[in-house]
């Protein structure tokens, strides 16, 4: 049981990447307070752990009756985060709040804990398949929970980076936390195209 919760643990870890979604999700919500940034991390992280335990208990069986196949979730996935990352690298959602408070004359944040942070962020096409794959091939609840405990330890390291992200950024200032979003941004296209890609590699082998 020790050695099955390690291999999950590692490979849910890996996955989800709690490293390289902290800064991600701290550029998303550079205009919220930090009551808000707690709220939309917490927010995110139990909607992707509801996400990932409902696909690793009825994902293969939902994804067959609707004749879906999980590269879908990679082509769609990264189609989504793409677009994401147009806007962090061109400053377009900085200019669509700005625009936004002239027009209401209050504050509004953008809730980023469904999309794009939850799904497919933490709950992605990646995670979503792992903890399918852990599960179809450990039988036994008994198992199972050891699966489950590895995944609800990564996201709880998921929550404390993602906490941790929103101080760091407001110390390197405005213009540091400008140009580190546009890297991400950058990084981010660049992992949407790899999802695109490994979709249609899987959908169609004579791309391989």
């Amino acid at each position: 049981m020790i050695d099955l919760f390690i291999s999950a643990f590692v490979t849910l870890f890996v996955v989800i990447d709690p490293p390289g979604c902290a800064p991600i999700y701290a550029s998303l919500t550079s205009g919220a307070s930090a009551a808000q940034r707690r709220a939309m991390a917490l927010r995110a992280t139990f909607i992707a752990a509801c996400i990932l335990i409902f696909f690793a208990m009825f994902g293969e069986a939902l994804l067959a009756f609707l004749h879906i196949d999980l590269d879908s979730f990679r082509i769609a996935g990264g189609i989504m985060l793409f677009m994401i990352a147009i806007d962090m690298v061109f400053e377009k959602r900085t200019e669509r709040r700005e625009q936004r408070a002239e027009k209401i004359k209050a504050t509004e944040v953008e809730d980023v804990s469904v999309f794009p942070m939850a799904m497919p962020m933490l709950a992605g096409p990646g995670s979503i398949a792992s903890v399918m794959l852990l599960v179809s091939q450990n039988n036994g609840l008994d198992r199972a929970f050891v699966i489950f405990g590895a995944l609800l330890l990564v996201l709880l390291i998921t929550l404390a980076a993602l906490l941790a992200a929103g101080p760091f950024m407001r110390l390197i200032g405005n213009k540091g936390e400008a140009v580190i979003t546009r890297l991400l941004g950058v990084l981010l296209a660049a992992l949407a195209a790899q999802f695109v890609i490994d979709g249609l590699k899987a959908s169609f082998p004579s791309l391989a």
